[in-house]
């Protein structure tokens, strides 16, 4: 066994990036739902320029980047969209969009032109309750452009935000992710907690999170689940295990003083970086450096790498997004 990259056994010795095997990029800020938990609708209005994207894409050559994930705000909002995905891409590096799926439609054919995989953020498995978090009647369309691009034979998953209006509806969307034919759904709680990643400037509403009296028939779901979906956990449609998923419990029930927030485990800005529409750098979603720096490794990105690792990081011990890999993971044969 060799690794692919022997730079990437610094990366996990130490607080410097020597490779970046994934880069996360806002092409915008700008969003075309109005998601109740979220707030780049109301603020977004900054457009990642084909300049900024060739320097980008610069580092990412000189970190031996395989995988752009194309991120926003809405991605598929950029007016030039395509273009600065092949910028970012340079030719070697595979592209990964995460979209809303408004738009999914529209640029159905570029998409699948350019893009490897496609997870389209997807809270409701009827009209009515997707329209009651992501503020549009546009269900049906999003369901139109994910089958568009899964007719193609891309590969397409479902991210779900787990929260009061939607945690009954687990199964049904779990039903919907096969009618629909993607090929993994995920789910992952609702993060009233933090705001980096949401452009909030205000605090959330305190009803998105599940209430302690919702607590009792979320354990009888997501119990019930193990059993009804069997296959689904076995084949990996579900992304997460049975016990993954009983965390969102465990964190739902921490929000209430009732249980200890799941413990966090996770190493994502030892492989990855977010880059916002500005140009500027952030080791992952949820943190938002003290001072604004463009370069992987500035100082204060290898100082906050350093404390994540020393869990110093407060943002780190509530996150419902944790990513952690281990060095074999990046290991071939």
């Amino acid at each position: 066994m060799k690794v692919r990259d022997p730079r990437l056994v610094l990366n996990f010795l130490h607080d410097r990036n020597h490779v970046l095997p994934l880069g996360i990029v806002y092409l915008t800020d700008k969003c075309n739902s109005r998601c109740v938990m979220c707030d780049y609708w109301k603020n977004g209005n900054v457009f990642l320029s084909i300049e900024q994207a060739g320097q980008i894409s610069s580092r990412f050559d000189a970190l031996s980047t395989r995988w752009v994930l194309l991120s926003g705000g809405e991605p598929l909002l950029h007016p030039q969209w395509g273009k600065i995905a092949d910028v970012l891409s340079g030719g070697k590096r595979s592209l990964w969009l995460l979209t809303a799926g408004l738009s999914l439609k529209k640029h159905a054919s570029e998409v699948i032109d350019k893009c490897e995989n496609i997870t389209v953020s997807l809270d409701g498995a009827t009209p009515d309750v997707y329209e009651s978090i992501r503020g549009l009647d546009a269900f049906d369309e999003v369901c139109a452009g994910i089958r568009a691009v899964v007719k193609q034979g891309r590969r397409v998953s479902i991210r779900c935000t787990v929260q009061r209006r939607n945690f009954r509806q687990l199964p049904e969307l779990i039903d919907l992710a096969h009618d629909l034919g993607v090929d993994q759904i995920s789910f992952l709680a609702i993060d009233t907690l933090t705001h980096a990643a949401f452009a909030r400037k205000d605090a959330i509403k305190a009803d998105l999170s599940l209430a302690p009296e919702d607590l009792p028939e979320f354990e009888r779901i997501l119990c019930e689940l193990t059993s009804r979906s069997r296959s689904d956990f076995e084949t990996g449609f579900i992304a997460e295990s049975p016990a993954k998923l009983m965390r969102l419990h465990q964190y739902f029930s921490a929000m209430h003083g009732l249980a200890n927030f799941p413990q966090v485990k996770c190493n994502a800005p030892r492989f990855s970086s977010v880059f916002t529409a500005d140009g500027f750098v952030q080791p992952c979603y949820f943190i938002e450096p003290e001072e604004k720096a463009r370069d992987v490794n500035a100082a204060v990105m290898s100082s906050i790498r350093r404390d994540i690792r020393s869990g110093k990081r407060a943002e780190c011990n509530t996150c419902v997004c944790s990513m952690y890999r281990s060095l074999p993971s990046f290991v071939t044969g």
